[in-house]
């Protein structure tokens, strides 16, 4: 049976056998293509990725592939979206519905295999709702720049080693996960909310917040979500002020080191 790689060389060009190493596979939930293509350039740029070295597949059209295989990967990546875990079930759309369900499937072969895996604010969410903790509206945070804490387990992990003991990085959720799950170790926790980054196994990983973000790529998603509840639109302007209130290299670092580590 063709893999999604090979759909993925009749569909875009891309041919995993034109790189050294297996590509990173990038998911996408974004609907919009403006903030989909942008997210998409920032994991490409603070990744140190080129678009060669990336198979990227927006999931938000219709869910993850049945056929896709680890095996065609050096690891995964998963960026934010739109959709919220904590919506009643009977709220959900059907595509939501189908999303969910496919990281279900796809999570039970990555904490297995623990293979390479980072999630970015829903990949942390879907991860930490794999894993049993309850995503609730709790420890939401407005769009921001924000001061996170490594934890005593985070300094010596292999992403965060010779970090600071505080580093600044950009967010804006409406869920989070409410506690650490039972398996998992917190490498990064915050005043607001708790549970700001985790690691399942030694290759699985999640972030709430975002290590792609710059002020520049949330700007634009500010203007793009002012109406879906993560703020009132008449905030818009405090906010694009908040996220350009300081850089944040070590976010960006921690996307730097993934690729690094699991795709040269």
């Amino acid at each position: 049976m063709p893999s999604v790689a090979d759909d993925l060389v009749q569909a875009t060009g891309y041919n995993p056998d034109m790189t050294a190493t297996l590509p990173v596979l990038i998911l996408q939930l974004r609907p919009e293509d403006v903030t989909s293509d942008s997210e998409y350039a920032c994991f490409l740029k603070y990744g140190g990725l080129q678009a060669a070295d990336t198979c990227r597949i927006r999931i938000e059209k219709s869910g993850i592939p049945d056929s896709l295989e680890l095996d065609d990967y050096s690891a995964i990546i998963v960026g934010g979206s739109p959709f919220d875990i904590s919506t009643p079930e009977d709220k959900k759309s059907g595509i939501q519905k189908k999303i969910e369900a496919g990281f279900q499937r796809l999570l039970d072969q990555i904490v297995a295999r623990d293979f390479p895996f980072l999630g970015a604010c829903s990949g942390n969410g879907l991860l930490g709702n794999y894993l049993g903790t309850s995503i609730t509206t709790k420890y939401g945070e407005a769009v921001g720049c924000v001061t996170l804490d490594i934890t005593e387990a985070g300094k010596q992990d292999k992403l965060l080693t010779g970090f600071p003991a505080q580093i600044d990085v950009l967010l804006g959720h409406k869920e989070a996960c409410d506690t650490t799950p039972d398996s998992a170790t917190l490498l990064i926790a915050g005043s607001n909310c708790p549970v700001q980054m985790f690691r399942v196994g030694e290759n699985v990983y999640a972030t709430q917040f975002h290590p792609e973000g710059d002020a520049e790529e949330f700007i634009l998603r500010i203007n793009t979500y002012s109406n879906h509840g993560y703020f009132q639109p008449h905030e818009a302007d405090e906010l694009k002020k908040a996220v350009c209130r300081n850089p944040t290299p070590y976010a960006q670092e921690i996307l730097r080191r993934f690729v690094k580590s699991y795709a040269g």
